[in-house]
């Protein structure tokens, strides 16, 4: 039997794309590794969203080319982002890989691993993606088995002027609603998961271009009901697209985890604008302002971009005493990558990396304080919190998040407590705060 492992890189949504790709291959009685070193063929499901992630995915590459040529392992497939963003250097650039299946083709990876078997070099790339999987993709979890993503959707309408996503990933195309509720039912009563997370590259604007309308206040609703005992949380969402009746629906169903998930990239009107963003300082203002109002206790996670060309020290300036004033709950900042095939690329008054770097040590350091704030406030008082594993290096010890930390992203909690497993909620009284971290006891 082909032993066959994979390398999952980026984010959740390629997560899922990874999780599907093994569940087809299980279910064509491929046996999977855990281990690429361990198994005959290695899949390196790749991102190449920006140059970092870019860097990553070469290095894992490289890496795999090594193996295979010391005969640890026989093949290796690339996929994903990589090959549908650069399909021809591929071909050339890596002779020493076997087989490339893009974004929108993974639904055959199969095919991919047969014509290898057979002493093909497959290169599986569609020049338009337009593959997004239903609920009866079996999928492969390699996420902890208490909680999950649920992809509602793939690529994406915005044309975000820095972001190369649309041509790696294709237009928007939503899911039908009864797919994903069909999904969720499964993973809630199957497979008993505590925690399901929403993905998409912009979540509120789902099911426009299938009903014509957004119709994320419906689904999450309906998700809501389905995971009654459990978290449903929400992800990736945009701020020019939130609306009355889906503000109303986070605050009414209390299953749905009171955390958003909302990028502003910016402040400065002249950068949103350049950014193609379709907001305003103005109208981010308002509409945070409206969120914490309508939405008691609500944490808002947001993503800020440092170096995006035009950016003067008094824009940047504008930006930090935002962030001062808004004190986000969650915040994480990144430097603006000049991705070529974008329509940024090209823009004068690129800044200098030095800076770049430099006004993002000063985002981090501003946030860390406003962090440790924020973590003060909750101290003495009680939280429901996901228990997701125990403590590694203290045996008295789990680790846990609030509903106000979403996976791998945002902080832990470190509760002292007995007979706990993951997957089980508890309450914990926080007794310490930590700059990103809570200590706390079960009640």
């Amino acid at each position: 039997m082909t032993k066959i492992g994979i390398i999952s890189l980026g984010c959740p949504r390629n997560l899922v794309d990874s999780e599907v790709m093994l569940g087809s291959l299980r279910g064509r009685g491929y046996e999977i590794s855990e281990d690429v070193k361990e198994s005959e063929i290695a899949i390196v499901n790749t991102c190449a969203f920006i140059e970092e992630a870019k860097t990553e995915s070469i290095d894992i590459i490289l890496g795999l080319i090594d193996l295979k040529k010391r005969g640890k392992i026989r093949h290796i497939v690339v996929a994903g982002c990589l090959p549908q963003r650069y399909k021809e250097e591929l071909k050339t650039e890596l002779a020493e890989i076997d087989g490339f299946i893009g974004t929108g083709d993974i639904g055959r990876i199969d095919s991919v691993i047969e014509e290898i078997l057979k002493k093909g070099h497959p290169f599986l790339v569609s020049k338009s993606p337009k593959y997004i999987y239903d609920h009866l993709a079996a999928r492969d979890f390699i996420t902890p088995s208490h909680y999950t993503y649920i992809k509602i959707q793939e690529g994406c309408a915005n044309r975000c002027s820095y972001c190369v996503i649309p041509d790696i990933r294709g237009d928007l195309r939503s899911r039908p609603i009864e797919s994903i509720q069909k999904e969720a039912e499964n993973l809630v009563k199957r497979y008993k998961v505590s925690e399901l997370n929403i993905i998409g590259q912009d979540t509120t604007h789902y099911g426009h271009d299938l009903y014509g309308k957004q119709c994320i206040a419906e689904l999450m609703e309906s998700i809501a009901r389905i995971n009654k005992a459990g978290w449903t949380r929400l992800l990736y969402t945009h701020p020019a697209h939130y609306t009355d009746g889906f503000i109303e629906t986070i605050r009414r169903e209390r299953s749905i985890c009171r955390y958003l998930d909302l990028p502003i990239q910016h402040i400065n009107d002249k950068i949103l604008n350049r950014m193609n963003r379709q907001v305003t300082a103005d109208s981010i203002r308002s509409l945070i302002e409206k969120l914490r109002k309508r939405i008691p206790g609500l944490a808002i996670r947001t993503t800020v971009m440092v170096g995006f060309p035009g950016e003067t020290d008094s824009a940047f300036a504008e930006l930090l005493a935002f962030i001062k004033e808004a004190k986000f709950e969650r915040l994480g900042a990144f430097i603006y990558s000049n991705e070529e095939g974008s329509r940024s690329y090209r823009f004068k008054d690129q800044v200098p990396d030095k800076l770049k770097k430099e006004r993002f040590d000063r985002v981090m350091v501003l946030q860390q304080d406003i962090s440790k704030e924020n973590n003060l406030a909750v101290l003495g008082r009680t939280l429901k919190v996901l228990i997701d594993e125990k403590d590694g290096d203290n045996p008295d010890l789990y680790i846990g998040r609030t509903e106000f930390d979403a996976p791998s992203v945002d902080g832990s909690v470190f509760v002292k407590g007995e007979g706990l497993k993951a997957g089980d909620f508890a309450d914990v009284k926080i007794t310490d705060t930590l700059e990103y971290d809570l200590m706390g006891e079960c009640e």
